[in-house]
């Protein structure tokens, strides 16, 4: 059985000091699982977490995740390497950064990438710590070759956090501009508030400045800002953000943590600032999306994968050695002042279609379904995940009030439940709804009236058995359409 608790020495443990066996005994027992994911991106072994490094080099989509292989805890973090040519098949290519220099000692933690010329620089925080396990935090970069070689620089881009900024200073995103190269960092200042700091450079290397914050709402971000991205869609700045403490006043959140976003009628890059930033908003009205990056890709789309997963949040597949996964790509498009979420590259994988038929169709655990429903109607769809005691995933659908509940509390093994077992979208009252439900044996992504609105979860059924669909209540018929999704992983 995988260990359920651990040292602080057992977290920080360089890699090279693990046994082999350790590897071997968490591969064994995940082996066994009947949670692991057919297409979504998911962990070899131990913890993945926040994707990093999403971009579009010589050729291909390159994309990182942050790792610690040897259990599912947050211990001495890698970035993990992953490529694809569709954006849906990613090959795993093995550990790209390994905490074994002194600038990234205890841990290598979040950052970003750009292409350079033939080459994909790599910005990333660098965890250190002293004998008192004071942090001092290192904003470091590295080279990646057309062939997938990494070389670290031997020196700090950013050494030390603003004299106005806490141990808390991570995450940056790196973009270019007009010829000028600019870092978003996440930041907590001395007055324990959240920011985004800005630094500009002539190059890549350096010598980077500080030029200030972001400033993006006049609203408190509450302790931290983990996480910032800033791309641009119809020219428009979006920037996706995690704000760590932020008040229920300025974006109301049932999860631990939120993952928001802002979007402004334009970007002033004299004075780093949104030009009529809209409120906060959710990015995700579902139950375990944390750490979304975003990048503008040269063909001009914008692109975003997810972290399914949360801090300080266990999960059952925790005791599997292996704990959380990622989205599947999502092309951001902005209507009426929000983000609209678009999943890519499903159709792909998709195999034979089913049959949609009731009652009590056969729903395979790797499906997607489409559904539409009527205006004015009021009833509940669920996908069954235990037929024995006929319970599962529950849509609580009123379109003549505009709601959509999801409720995950009979999906199987509870989780998170201290934050509660449903999720809340809101519609327009008196029109009809859309649906594109993907599920993937412990996690599923529902995207509503084409992404406008988006809830993704984890669930842990009992069995490996297949799923079911029912529905009661509605006086129209509901239009089903589905395929079983093929496996990638």
């Amino acid at each position: 059985m995988v260990t359920t608790t651990w040292t602080t020495a057992e977290r920080y443990r360089p890699y090279d000091q693990w046994p082999t066996e350790q590897l071997t005994t968490l591969r064994q027992q995940i082996a066994q699982s009947h949670w692991r994911f057919g297409y979504h991106i998911q962990p070899t072994t131990g913890l993945l977490n926040d994707p990093n490094g999403f971009s579009y080099f010589n050729g291909q989509w390159h994309l990182f995740y942050q790792a610690f292989p040897y259990g599912p805890v947050h211990g001495l973090k890698s970035w993990e390497h992953l490529v694809s040519d569709d954006l849906m098949h990613w090959e795993k290519l093995g550990p790209a950064l390994i905490p074994d220099t002194p600038l990234d000692q205890q841990g290598v933690y979040s950052g970003s990438a750009i292409a350079v010329k033939d080459r994909l620089f790599l910005m990333y925080t660098g965890n250190v710590r002293d004998q008192d396990w004071e942090r001092h935090p290192k904003q470091n970069g590295a080279w990646l070759t057309t062939t997938n070689q990494v070389t670290k620089l031997t020196t700090p881009l950013i050494s030390n956090p603003p004299k106005t900024v806490t141990e808390h200073f991570r995450d940056p995103q790196i973009i270019e501009h007009d010829g000028q190269y600019y870092a978003f960092i996440g930041a907590q200042t001395t007055d324990l508030t959240g920011h985004v700091m800005v630094y500009q450079a002539p190059a890549v290397t350096g010598p980077w400045t500080l030029k200030g914050d972001l400033q993006f709402s006049d609203q408190p971000m509450g302790y931290m800002v983990e996480c910032p991205n800033l791309v641009f869609i119809d020219d428009r700045p979006v920037l996706i953000f995690c704000p760590q403490g932020v008040s229920a006043d300025v974006l109301a959140s049932e999860n631990i943590y939120p993952n928001a976003y802002v979007v402004g009628q334009a970007f002033d890059w004299e004075t780093f600032s949104f030009i009529d930033p809209s409120p906060l908003q959710n990015l995700d009205a579902g139950f375990d999306v944390y750490a979304t990056q975003a990048f503008n890709a040269p063909d001009g789309r914008a692109l975003a994968v997810s972290w399914i997963g949360l801090p300080d949040i266990a999960y059952p597949s925790d005791r599997e050695g292996w704990a959380n996964g990622l989205s599947v790509i999502k092309d951001l498009h902005l209507k009426n002042d929000r983000l609209v979420q678009q999943p890519v590259g499903v159709s792909t994988i998709r195999q034979q279609a089913l049959q949609v038929t009731m009652p009590h169709p056969v729903i395979p655990q790797q499906s997607e379904l489409h559904f539409t429903v009527p205006a004015d109607q009021q009833g509940q769809v669920t996908i069954v995940t235990d037929i024995t005691t006929n319970q599962g995933l529950i849509l609580n659908i009123d379109t003549a009030h505009g709601e959509l509940v999801v409720d995950r509390a009979g999906t199987g093994e509870a989780v998170a439940a201290t934050y509660g077992m449903t999720r809340t979208a809101n519609l327009n009252a008196h029109q009809p709804l859309t649906g594109q439900l993907l599920l993937d044996h412990s996690v599923f992504e529902l995207y509503l009236n084409d992404g406008a609105t988006v809830l993704t979860g984890r669930m842990f059924p009992a069995t490996n058995a297949d799923f079911s669909l029912s529905q009661t209540g509605f006086t129209t018929a509901l239009g089903w359409q589905g395929w079983q999704l093929e496996s990638v992983n």
